[in-house]
């Protein structure tokens, strides 16, 4: 196993993790690459679309539409099931996994992160970090301006408020919103 190898099975394990190991900073510009050619395409061109964000993605179901522009670090950690939908400006930092279910809408300017960073800055100026998976549920609805914290799931049939922040798991069936995201209702 390649020096590489190590520090990227260390970052999909969460653990600590060099993030700034030339390798990595390489596939992120690869994959920025990729992104530039899919967001800079008449919206016309869905086919091209969607062959760009197979190639990127780890796992994308048959349907599935993602509007322009969309950014990720690596892509190859996002699986994304069955009639998916995101709308303008989803950002997701894949340093781990980011499982998607069926069924799953997603508002414009939606962020989901895994990457977690140090509080000392001693140890953030080094340049490790690790990170922590995020797991979205089937027929999930997420509001606009949402962001997802690392190491949140996200449970079948849930709603996420606009603008809500998500800093810990949300159960199934329930409406959350605010910030912190907090469960305001059962659905």
């Amino acid at each position: 196993m390649s020096d590489f190898e190590r520090e990227w099975k260390k970052m999909l394990d969460g653990e600590v993790y060099d993030a700034v190991h030339p390798e990595f900073l390489s596939r992120l510009a690869a994959t920025r690459r990729a992104l530039w050619k899919f967001n800079n395409l008449c919206p016309d061109d869905v086919d091209a679309m969607k062959s760009i964000l197979r190639s990127v993605l780890g796992r994308v179901g048959e349907r599935f539409h993602v509007n322009q522009p969309f950014r990720c670090d690596y892509g190859c950690n996002i699986t994304v099931g069955e009639n998916f939908f995101a709308n303008f400006n989803l950002t997701i930092l894949d340093e781990a996994t980011v499982e998607i279910g069926d069924n799953v809408f997603i508002g414009p300017n939606v962020s989901i992160f895994t990457a977690c960073h140090p509080i000392d800055h001693k140890e953030r100026d080094t340049g490790v970090e690790w990170a922590e998976p995020v797991r979205i549920g089937n027929s999930v609805w997420i509001g606009g301006n949402a962001t997802i914290l690392p190491g949140v799931t996200i449970g079948d049939r849930s709603v996420v408020g606009a603008g809500a922040v998500v800093t810990r798991d949300v159960p199934s069936d329930v409406v959350v919103a605010g910030n912190p995201a907090r469960v305001i209702k059962a659905i």
